[in-house]
Order: C-alpha cells, then sequence, then structure tokens
C-alpha cells in the first residue's frame, strides 16, 4: 500500500501566450478548475499506475471539497484519512504558456491543519511506502515519517515545492525525487557544493545512504541507488501541459515500487508516465492509466 500525506487543492488554470512578468498582466481567453495539490496528484497517479492508495490531508467545508476530492473517489483512493476544517479548501492558480510551460501560485488554506495523527485511521504495515512532499507543515511531515519508520514502512520525499527539510525528516527517509531547482535546494541543505543535479544526487545519495532522483524534463531522469548510476532518456511526446507531470512521476515511480519493481524499471514507469502526463490539460484529469504506462514504458525501452 502507499500512503500519501499531503495538500489536497482546487487548480485554476488559464492558458496564456506569455506567462506574466513582475507588475506584468497578461489577459487569457478562460479558465478551468480542476483536482490538484502535490498530495492528492501524487496519491492519484500513484492509483492509476496500480497502486492501492490511501490520502491523509485536510479540505475545507467548502464548494471546493467535493471537486478536490472527485476525482480521487471515482479512481478507489482511501479517502477515511481526510479531514474537514473550517479554512478554505486549498488552492492553485496556475498560468499555462503555448510551450505547456506554467508558473503556479499556491494558497494553502486547510492544508495548513493537516496533522500526522490523521495516519493512525490507517493500518500501515511493513514493506508500505509512504509520500511525502512540502505543501503541508513540515513539523507533520516529520511527524508522519517517524510515525511510518515505527510501522516499518519506506518513506519518500518529494522536495516540492523546494525548500527546507529537517535533519529528522532527511534522516528518515529512503528515496528523495527533485527537479533540477529542487537539487540546488537539496544540496545546499546537506552543504553540498556541487551545482549540477547528477553531482548533487550522487553526492546526497552517498551522504544519506538513501536513493535520489532528479528529474530533468525532457531531457529525462538521472537516479543513484547502493552507488549504481542510473540515467534515462524521456519519451519523445506532443507537450501540451506540464502541469503535474512531476507528481505523476512520482506516483508511478512509487507504485512501480509498491509493486517490487527494481529502481531502474520503477524510473521508466515514472518517467513514462510523467511524459503521458504532458500530453493532455490539467493535472489530475491528464494522469495516465497502468495501460498506457506499461505501453509507452515498452515502446520506449523495449527488453
Amino acid at each position: 500500500m502507499i500512503v500519501v500525506f499531503g495538500s489536497i487543492n482546487i487548480d485554476l488554470v488559464t492558458k496564456v501566450a506569455e506567462i506574466p512578468g513582475p507588475g506584468e498582466t497578461v489577459l487569457g481567453a478562460d479558465y478551468a478548475t480542476s483536482p490538484g495539490g502535490k498530495g492528492a496528484n501524487q496519491a492519484l497517479a500513484a492509483r492509476r499506475a496500480g497502486a492501492h492508495v490511501a490520502l491523509a490531508g485536510a479540505v475545507g467545508r467548502d464548494g471546493f471539497a467535493a471537486q478536490a476530492l472527485a476525482l480521487l473517489r471515482a479512481d478507489g483512493v482511501d479517502l477515511s484519512a481526510v479531514r474537514e476544517c473550517d479554512a478554505p479548501t486549498g488552492a492553485a492558480f496556475i498560468a499555462v504558456d503555448a510551450r505547456g510551460e506554467n508558473a503556479i501560485v499556491v494558497a494553502s488554506g486547510a492544508n495548513l491543519h493537516a496533522e500526522a495523527a490523521q495516519l493512525e485511521k490507517l493500518a500501515i504495515a511493513p514493506g508500505d511506502i509512504l509520500l511525502l512532499q512540502r505543501e503541508t507543515p513540515m513539523a507533520e511531515a516529520e511527524a508522519a515519517a517517524l510515525y511510518a519508520r515505527s510501522k516499518g514502512a519506506r518513506v519518500g520525499l518529494n522536495l516540492a515545492p523546494a525548500g527546507s527539510a529537517s535533519e529528522r525528516l532527511l534522516g528518515a527517509l529512503d528515496f528523495v525525487c527533485v527537479n533540477q531547482h529542487e537539487a540546488r535546494t537539496l544540496g545546499s541543505l546537506l552543504g553540498v557544493e556541487a551545482r549540477e543535479a547528477e553531482e548533487i544526487c550522487r553526492a546526497v545519495s552517498a551522504k544519506l545512504n538513501i536513493a535520489v532522483i532528479a528529474t530533468l524534463g525532457a531531457a529525462g531522469a538521472i537516479g543513484f541507488d547502493r552507488g549504481a548510476r542510473f540515467a534515462l532518456a524521456a519519451p519523445s511526446v506532443r507537450v501540451v501541459d506540464t502541469t503535474g507531470a512531476g507528481d505523476t512521476f512520482v506516483g508511478a515511480f512509487a507504485a512501480a515500487l509498491d509493486r517490487s519493481l527494481a529502481f531502474e524499471a520503477a524510473m521508466r514507469d515514472g518517467l513514462a508516465a510523467g511524459s503521458l502526463a504532458c500530453t493532455k490539460a490539467g493535472a489530475q484529469p491528464s494522469m495516465p492509466y497502468a495501460n498506457e504506462i506499461a505501453a509507452l514504458a515498452a515502446a520506449t525501452w523495449p527488453v
């Protein structure tokens, strides 16, 4: 089982010709709302990739809550550890340009009220995987990691959005996933002088004795596990919207580990899933299912 302790948002997305700079206003023709939040995204991605998934987080008592949980509920994610609170459901405001790149502002709302104690409602067992991000209070994420480890579960962190993580949290991890910007932040936290993602991942993996994976956009991904290096190019796809691609990688990667696939095979599933997510608009609506992931992986990296 995969347990995700993380954020639940509603995304408000508008397409623009160019993402605005400071002090600039640009016009979009319309906007769409869809479920999002890094925790919810990764939970849905893992579920669609074939894993049994439970999500712990918080939503408001407002009109956005049901919509934020709709796809998770429809795809069978266990929501018994999601709580309601008086704060508004979290929201992300996303601009997507003509190249499919995005800029995002997140209002945390109810996500700031997620508590590690909610995990006690779930039967976490040895070998399960807990996934964490940085859109819930980091003290609660640390407590969640320590609780999961006490139950014999593995713990993974997506250091996103980029920022701090305590020594105790980093010490409780089995793997960490970052993009290139987040890799530099992770390196700074651990006193790594290297500035390139590959060298940072190599150093962090050796220092913490954990697996470290960096996604590199169109260039694919690089990973280090127990001293071994793995580098994979991304599948060639037509990019429509990159929103949620990183979360899709993390969820599908974790689902592959949950099926006891080898590290490199899990990276392939993650890359295939993340690439497919770029071919459709929105975060959760774009996330692929296990058969689609398997088909692209087999076509890209034939055995």
